[in-house]
């Protein structure tokens, strides 16, 4: 992979933004070079631009370097910024696999560029070799989920591989649910593969969906660019604060994915039961995709039991489909009543 082929021509010329906290790091006893109000302290200072505190934590824990780490607003920052990088609008293209993420797709259309699905076998699994097929010399990255969310499968890691290895651009796989997977990360083998972007997040497995941090992990050549495009202070002290207070509950996280898990496992046992479901989708993450009788009747039915799930029936390959999150044992016992009633009133 040739990253300086890979790059935009502007953003290689870009000159980035130097704020004041770029130009010094460090402590010092009077801070006057930011112009910002000297009363209300600690949040009228501007935050750390690079999150080095948060970012060695996160190293420590993932065991990597903090240079291969980016942090974003979310998952959804890091692949904008994959498509602001690398993709130069209305000329360039990307592949992903469908059905799969929907940020891949409004990412590309806010930015102007072609994306080019390729839809998933029957059983939900992929042929790199048909990605492969789908790009062409404008194709400047493919993106992956796995597990996929909304089909919740694991995607075939040695399929993976072959389209890293295969591939000449970037290659970004989302790992926003591998803490419910009984497969590994792909971060221990990042330094194999100088083209791969691996995303995760703390929305789901850590709980902290409402702080919006995402991670990217890359080779260092990769996370300088991101930090060369992003903005100067994307990740805000209160969500910096929050992400070093919650790094320290490990044990809470372990035990809240082996909840989740055990809960899922559980959950599929019972829908199975029920005379409307149809299928369940074997699942590596924290939610089901179930295919159900009439799913648009039940989905408004749960709706008036002020129960929400997702109705996916109108996504490529998930017709009569709900997903499921995997929520408590009370919100999960909650539902299951709910359907059974549903079978009881008919």
């Amino acid at each position: 992979m040739n990253l300086d082929q890979l790059l935009r021509t502007n953003i290689k010329a870009l000159k980035p933004y130097s704020s004041a906290r770029d130009e010094f790091t460090g402590e010092a006893d009077v801070y006057l070079d930011a112009n910002e109000n000297p009363f209300n302290a600690p949040y009228n200072r501007y935050p750390d631009p690079l999150q080095w505190a948060v970012k060695e934590k996160i190293a420590t824990i993932k065991n990597i370097v903090v240079e291969k780490i980016f942090l974003g607003n979310g998952s959804d920052e890091p692949i904008d910024i994959v498509y602001r990088a690398f993709c130069e609008p209305g000329i360039d293209n990307v592949v992903s696999i469908d059905p799969t993420y929907g940020m891949y797709q409004v990412a590309a259309d806010i930015n102007n560029v072609e994306i080019r699905k390729v839809k998933l076998n029957e059983d939900f699994g992929f042929s790199a070799q048909k990605l492969l097929d789908a790009a062409n010399i404008y194709t400047k990255a493919i993106f992956i989920c796995s597990p996929n969310n909304p089909t919740g499968n694991l995607l075939d890691k040695s399929e993976i591989v072959k389209l890293i290895t295969c591939f000449d651009g970037l290659v970004v796989v989302d790992e926003a649910y591998i803490d419910f997977s009984p497969e590994s990360s792909l971060l221990s083998e990042l330094d194999k593969y100088e083209n791969l972007i691996i995303l995760q997040t703390f929305s789901k497995a850590w709980g902290m969906a409402g702080i919006r941090l995402g991670m990217a992990f890359a080779q260092p050549e990769i996370i300088r660019i991101f930090n060369k495009i992003k903005y100067p202070y994307n990740i805000n002290m209160l969500t910096q604060k929050k992400a070093l207070e919650l790094l320290d509950l490990i044990p809470e996280k372990e035990a809240w994915v082996k909840t989740i898990v055990d809960e899922r496992d559980k959950m599929v046992r019972k829908l199975f039961k029920l005379p409307f479901v149809q299928v369940v989708y074997p699942s590596d993450a924290n939610f089901l995709l179930v295919k159900m009788h009439d799913a648009r009747g039940i989905y408004d039915y749960l709706k008036d039991q002020k129960i929400i799930v997702r109705d996916r029936s109108k996504i490529a390959l998930c017709d009569d489909c709900l997903r499921i999150t995997i929520g408590s044992p009370m919100e999960n016992k909650m539902l299951r009543k709910a359907l059974k009633e549903l079978i009881s009133n008919k």
